[in-house]
C-alpha cells in the first residue's frame, strides 16, 4: 500500500506543470555619471535576487556584467563601446530574465531629446515615440505623490515609480531616461490648506534617488553629450515660496546655497556650445529671486525649461528664451508676462541638437508642432 501511494504521488508530480522562469518587464535606463560612455541598466523584480545582464553591439550578448546583491531594486552599469550605432542587452535575476532589448547610441551629428513634465494622467505618448529620440528627460512632477500608493509618511517607498516604468515599458527599456524633481516626486503627506506639523514633502528624494540612477547628487546633476558640445543641468526648484515651512519641496536657492553655488560653477567655467537648464519653478518667479542673480546665471546657457505650468509657453527676456512645458496642458491660464507663444495644449519638447544649433519645437500629443525656434551656436 505504501509503494502505491509512492507510486501514484510520483504519477502526479510528472504530470504537473514543471514552474517556469518569469518574465522582468520593468526596465529602465539612466545614467549614473555624466559620461556618457557608460550607462546604466535597471529593473525590478517581486522577489530578491543577484542581478546580471548581458550586452553587446549585436544580439549574440557576448559580455556579462553582474552585482550578488540580493535586491529587488536592480542597478547594473555597463560600458558602451565606441562607434557603435546601436547596443542590445537582456537582464537576469536568478531564473528569471528579460526579452532582448536594444537602445540607440549617441549620435555625432544630431541628438534628439524629449522634455515632458507633469505625467500625472499618463497619456499616451505614440507622438513622441515617433520622434525617434535618443534621450528622454523632464521638468518634473513625473508622480501625482507618494502617499498615493504608499500612504502617509513613507518617504522611501518607490511604488509611484514602479507604476510609471510599467506605464510605458517598451519606451523606458530601449530610452535613456534622465528625470529631474517636482514637488510632487516627493509628497509623502496631502499638502492641506495650511502648513501641518509634519512635512509635507521629502525634501531629500530618497525614493527618487533610490529608483532612479542618476549623476551627482541626484537631486541636481548635469550630464554631457561631447559629440554635439551639449550639457543638460537640472535644478532642485519648485514651490520655493514654502521654504522654511512644512511644506517646503526643495533644496535652499539663496546665493549662499550650495546649489546657487554648484550651478554658479558650471556656468561660469568652461562649458558646452549648448547648455539646457531644467527645473520645475514658474519661470517669471525665478528670474527676480537673490536680485535676478539666476536669471544672469540662466542666460549664461541657450534655454531654460520648466513644468510648473499646465500649458505650453515660449518667453523671451534679455533675449533669453524660457520655456514651459507639460503633458497635462489644459490647466490654468496665467502667461509669462513676456510670453512670445502660448497654448493650451497637452505638450512637450523636442530638442534637436547638432554642433550647429538647437532647435525646440514645442509639440501637441497628436505630433503637431505648434512652436519652433534655432538658436544657433553660441561664439
Amino acid at each position: 500500500m505504501h509503494r502505491f501511494s509512492l507510486l501514484v504521488a510520483g504519477l502526479v508530480w510528472l504530470a504537473s506543470p514543471v514552474a517556469s522562469a518569469g518574465e522582468i518587464t520593468r526596465l529602465w535606463l539612466t545614467h549614473r555619471t555624466h559620461d556618457p560612455s557608460k550607462i546604466v541598466v535597471n529593473w525590478e523584480t517581486d522577489a530578491p535576487g543577484n542581478s546580471i545582464v548581458h550586452y553587446g553591439v549585436d544580439a549574440d550578448l557576448r559580455e556579462t556584467a553582474r552585482q550578488d546583491d540580493h535586491v529587488t531594486l536592480h542597478h547594473v552599469e555597463i560600458p558602451l563601446a565606441a562607434n557603435a550605432d546601436r547596443y542590445h542587452y537582456r537582464v537576469t535575476t536568478g531564473e528569471d530574465r528579460s526579452a532582448p532589448a536594444s537602445f540607440k547610441a549617441y549620435p555625432k551629428d544630431l541628438v534628439r531629446i524629449a522634455v515632458v513634465a507633469n505625467w500625472h494622467a499618463r497619456p499616451k505618448l505614440d507622438a513622441l515615440i515617433a520622434d525617434n529620440i535618443h534621450l528622454l528627460t523632464t521638468a518634473g512632477d513625473n508622480v501625482e505623490s507618494l502617499h498615493r500608493l504608499c500612504g502617509p509618511g513613507k518617504a522611501d517607498c518607490t511604488k509611484p515609480y514602479t507604476a510609471l516604468i510599467a506605464a510605458y515599458p517598451e519606451l523606458f527599456r530601449t530610452t535613456p531616461f534622465l528625470p529631474i524633481l517636482g514637488n510632487h516626486d516627493r509628497e509623502i503627506r496631502p499638502r492641506g490648506n495650511k502648513p501641518p506639523t509634519d512635512a509635507v514633502y521629502d525634501v531629500e528624494a530618497q525614493a527618487f534617488r533610490a529608483f532612479f540612477e542618476l549623476p551627482g547628487d541626484e537631486w541636481k546633476w548635469h550630464f554631457e553629450i561631447p559629440s554635439v558640445d551639449l550639457r543638460l543641468i537640472a535644478l532642485d526648484l519648485n514651490h520655493i515660496s514654502d521654504q522654511g515651512t512644512t511644506w517646503q519641496t526643495c533644496h535652499p536657492l539663496t546665493k549662499d546655497s550650495p546649489q546657487f553655488l554648484w550651478y554658479e560653477k558650471l556656468m561660469s567655467t568652461e562649458r558646452p556650445v549648448t547648455v539646457v537648464t531644467l527645473y520645475n519653478e514658474r519661470n517669471s518667479t525665478m528670474r527676480s529671486q537673490e536680485g535676478a542673480a539666476w536669471h544672469e546665471l540662466f542666460r549664461k546657457g541657450t534655454i531654460a525649461v520648466t513644468g510648473f505650468g499646465y500649458f505650453a509657453e515660449r518667453a523671451e527676456v534679455d533675449g533669453f528664451p524660457y520655456y514651459n512645458t507639460s503633458l497635462g496642458g489644459k490647466g490654468a491660464k496665467y502667461a509669462d508676462p513676456k510670453s512670445k507663444f502660448f497654448a493650451s495644449e497637452d505638450n512637450y519638447l523636442l530638442l534637436s541638437v547638432s554642433r550647429d544649433k538647437l532647435r525646440v519645437e514645442i509639440k501637441n500629443l497628436d505630433g503637431n508642432t505648434l512652436d519652433q525656434k534655432d538658436y544657433p551656436r553660441r561664439k
